[in-house]
């Protein structure tokens, strides 16, 4: 097998346009990976848009209810008793908010978790004594 000889012209050649390839080469590599990033990055903000858009659509499903719904006058008369407190004449507004509402079933719940400690204890303590009184007699 004879060795060939590259000359001097290919030599150039290949030092000029060598570089520019792998250049190129790098570049088209990186324009690649880039442009698919962008795409995926895309996609999920396409998602997650039109996951927005449904909701709103919905959101103005609702408020066209709402707006039909206040064309109605009882309806209206009811939220405003309900909203803004108003009352017809000779009627009385008491208004309790579900906070304190939810207080006063905590503190009830509170109570009655105390009162059936304070009765389970009462109980041990009967059977306590009960259990002492009776190996006494036993001596």
């Amino acid at each position: 097998m004879a060795k060939r000889r590259v000359s001097k012209v290919s030599k150039r050649r290949l030092g000029f346009f060598g570089p520019i390839c792998i250049g190129l080469i790098f570049y088209s590599i990186f324009s690649l990976l880039y442009n698919g990033y962008t795409i995926y990055e895309l996609s999920n903000q396409k998602k997650n848009l039109e996951k927005k858009l449904i909701s709103l659509q919905e959101q103005t499903e609702e408020l066209k209810n709402d707006i039909e719904k206040l064309n109605d006058e009882e309806y209206l008369a009811n939220y405003a008793r309900e909203h803004y407190l108003y009352s017809k004449d000779g009627e009385y507004i008491i208004h309790i908010e579900e906070d304190e509402i939810e207080q006063s079933i905590d503190k009830l719940d509170s109570s009655i978790n105390k009162n059936y400690a304070i009765i389970f204890l009462s109980f041990i303590m009967f059977i306590i004594i009960v259990y002492i009184f009776r190996k006494g007699k036993k001596k």
